[in-house]
């Protein structure tokens, strides 16, 4: 079964990796900074706290976010390439890579995870809000074992500057 594992983790790794770099680079982003809240929801438990995203680049952002649930923190870092659909204003779609530590409460040692993304982004025209939905698995790895929870998405609210 860890082998399987493994395949897995290293094919979405890879495609991931692929998709980055085959993309062409064009156009603006809709917004600079977005700061706000997400839910992380789905297989396991529930996940709610604060989070920012960051345009460094017309396609490339950062995003971070920490968040809490049923004696649980997580610190998530990710990078997203993103892309404008058609002729939609402020209509986005991304793709992501990024890793995940949770600290629980009573246990000693952190859980290491793996999250990619694939979601939607829209920047509400005249009005600073945004809105995301993504399908985000995660990988996870702690003392010698490690799981996959593939029915994991993240919503949000943010606000953009």
């Amino acid at each position: 079964m860890k082998s399987s594992f493994v395949k897995t983790a290293v094919l979405v790794l890879s495609l991931s990796i692929a998709t980055f770099s085959v993309v062409a680079q064009t156009g603006n982003p809709p917004y600079k900074t977005g700061a706000g809240l997400m839910v992380d929801v789905g297989e396991g438990i529930t996940l709610v706290g604060p989070h920012v995203k960051h345009f460094f680049a017309p396609n490339h952002a950062g995003e971070a976010a920490v968040l809490f649930g049923s004696s649980t923190t997580g610190i998530q870092l990710m990078y997203q390439y993103n892309q404008g659909i058609g002729d939609v204003q402020g209509l986005q779609w991304y793709l992501g890579l990024g890793g995940i530590v949770f600290f629980e409460k009573n246990v000693d040692k952190p859980t290491f995870g793996l999250a990619p993304a694939a979601g939607l982004d829209y920047k509400v025209n005249k009005v600073p809000l945004n809105i995301f939905f993504d399908w985000r698995p995660k990988f996870l790895f702690w003392e010698g074992d490690s799981d996959f929870l593939a029915a994991r998405f993240a919503f949000g609210l943010r606000f953009t500057f």
